[in-house]
């Protein structure tokens, strides 16, 4: 992942801005013309300040770069710090709520739809925010945290916090964030990008429909069986029932009385 890095200052800025509007009209269907694009998408704008504040950092104009970063914020609800490292072609979809952490790492081709949140879990002044290796897809609202990494083509579930590291072409659901199956290959769009993130698996519920389904095979092998003919093998034991029933040492008694 140190390549992004070097690719973002070895790029210009010129053919980064290409890409990244190129790359909307990929995986945005409502996306007509680039002149929209440039003027309409808040997670585009946030991204080209982004090159040029990032630019700053590297050059340790930090006030500078931060207060670029600022205005972007400002301008389009979406933050990212001028430490994070982008790699080409990134998106976010809608853009609000968007956090970037200063030491998070992206890759190619990855995908954020909004309210991401890619946060850090230490005071320490090192790597502290997740790395998301290339086409990578993070649904609404899905919080990943702390220096971990997910894997090339891994997705994450609307909604899900992600604390561990994720496998390259998982999928990953829940709080906390379970890997529930190894991706299988989908409808990718006709750029080969793999945009199904409602296609989610639910465990909780395939969990509960299985117990369903066990409690009513139980049910019906109850029901199957004659309730009566479970005493019918019994043998009748007169101390038991005498020690041990509830009102069987009195009828005893009374039966003797008779």
């Amino acid at each position: 992942m140190p390549i992004a890095s070097h690719r973002q200052l070895d790029s210009s800025l010129w053919s980064q801005w290409r890409e990244d509007v190129s790359s909307v009209f990929e995986r945005d269907p409502a996306a007509r013309t680039t002149f929209e694009v440039l003027t309409t998408y808040p997670g585009v704008h946030a991204l080209m300040i982004h090159r040029v504040s990032h630019r700053l950092w590297r050059r340790n104009w930090r006030y500078a770069a931060r207060f670029l970063s600022f205005f972007a914020r400002f301008l389009s609800n979406v933050d990212i710090h001028p430490g994070a490292v982008i790699g080409s072609r990134f998106f976010i979809d809608h853009g609000a709520g968007v956090v970037i952490g200063e030491t998070a790492i992206i890759g190619n081709d990855v995908t954020l739809y909004h309210g991401v949140t890619l946060g850090g879990t230490s005071w320490n002044k090192g790597k502290r925010h997740p790395t998301l290796e290339d086409g990578v897809l993070v649904g609404a609202g899905a919080k990943v945290l702390g220096n971990i990494t997910l894997g090339n083509g891994s997705r994450v579930g609307a909604n899900s916090v992600v604390v561990e590291d994720v496998p390259a072409s998982c999928t990953v659901v829940g709080i906390p964030g379970k890997i529930v199956k190894l991706r299988e290959a989908g409808f990718l769009n006709p750029y080969g990008i793999d945009l199904d993130h409602h296609l989610i698996p639910d465990p909780v519920g395939k969990a509960i429909s299985c117990l369903l389904s066990r409690m009513e095979v139980l049910e019906s092998k109850l029901d199957s069986r004659d309730k009566l003919s479970r005493y019918e093998a019994c043998d009748v034991d007169n101390q038991v029932c005498l020690e041990d029933c509830p009102g069987g040492e009195i009828k005893s008694n009374n039966l003797g009385r008779g």
